[in-house]
């Protein structure tokens, strides 16, 4: 594979946002919301659960507020293990995603149907290497994307656990708010997007973030991940309208490709400006992101040459809302 293939992924441009600006105290838990605007807050750090035993249905409920309010929500020093992430996920919604494992259980680090390893370590402990396939797959994670837009079932949640030690030199995931993204669009703009659907597709991100590589999915890859047919403009779970969004996002049906790409990624940079944006920084294992795939972007830095080890995991819960099912094949046609 050469090493002056063109790949797509971004600089890390936009630094985390630390400075705390308050802080809201509800019963045990202290809330400090991270990005402001006159009407909007996005992304808040959160202290008081004790994870230390299972998380009551009252806290529960709290936190699935503080959700729907701040579309991110960020937990440190957690010291939950694979099980016990798995059991706080399991009670935010019935159902948690399948890892399809494309590459085989056997192969699989974890080899945890419920969760999905996002690390850079392989299943010897060395680092990921930078010419395998796995490697140019994860590509696609540093691109602005919506979890799992790709199924027809899509998913509400997610939350990545960090295990272990930082990565040396400072690690980041980043965020956008794509419900004060849409209320800033023009009425010019939102009329023209009310109504369309969009198709989404897991390989198309793959392609677009290491097309060499990906330019050309493996049969089983292809078979195993068809794309999905879900709305752009929604309705979030506080109410408000949102662009659900990702690089995933191929079509826009009754559009052409290139058309469809270029509004498509017109949106996607208006929504990932530096005022919707803020980025988390991973300090410790422990450390817990847990945002709503409804109302938000995100996207990984990549992975280097120089990076050190990476331990995060992922689970992701299935959406059970009113545009859970995207777009049937039948309101297609």
């Amino acid at each position: 594979m050469s090493d002056h293939m063109h790949i797509l992924v971004y600089d890390n441009t936009c630094p985390s946002r630390a400075g705390v600006q308050q802080t809201i105290q509800e019963g045990s838990l202290s809330i400090h919301p991270i990005l402001h605007s006159e009407d909007s807050s996005f992304g808040a750090e959160v202290y008081g659960v004790d994870w230390s035993k299972p998380i009551s249905a009252y806290v529960v409920a709290q936190l699935i507020a503080l959700q729907d309010k701040y579309g991110v929500l960020i937990f440190r020093n957690t010291g939950l293990d694979n099980s016990r992430h798995i059991a706080f996920s399991q009670q935010l919604g019935d159902k948690l995603e399948v890892n399809p494992f494309f590459y085989g259980r056997e192969n699989d680090r974890l080899g945890e149907p419920l969760l999905f390893d996002v690390a850079n370590i392989e299943l010897d402990g060395s680092l990921v290497k930078m010419d395998s396939r796995r490697y140019h797959h994860s590509l696609g994670n540093a691109l602005w994307h919506t979890d799992s837009s790709y199924h027809q079932q899509r998913s509400k949640y997610s939350i990545l656990l960090s295990h272990g030690n930082p990565v040396e030199g400072g690690s980041w995931t980043h965020f956008a708010d794509t419900r004060r993204a849409y209320s800033d669009l023009s009425q010019a703009k939102k009329e023209e997007i009310e109504n369309l659907v969009v198709e989404h597709d897991l390989w198309h991100s793959r392609k677009l973030a290491s097309p060499a590589v990906f330019g050309n999915p493996l049969p089983h890859e292809l078979a195993a991940k068809p794309p999905a047919y879900h709305r752009l403009v929604q309705t979030a779970p506080d109410g408000r309208k949102t662009l659900y969004l990702a690089a995933h996002a191929k079509g826009i049906v009754g559009k052409g490709i290139e058309e469809s790409q270029q509004l498509i990624w017109e949106l996607i940079e208006h929504c990932t400006q530096s005022k919707y944006v803020f980025s988390m920084e991973w300090l410790s294992g422990g450390d817990m992101v847990w945002w709503d795939n409804r109302q938000s972007m995100h996207r990984a830095n990549p992975y280097t040459a120089t990076m050190t080890a990476r331990d995060v995991r992922r689970s992701t819960i299935l959406d059970d809302g009113p545009w859970a099912s995207g777009v049937s094949a039948a309101e297609l046609e």
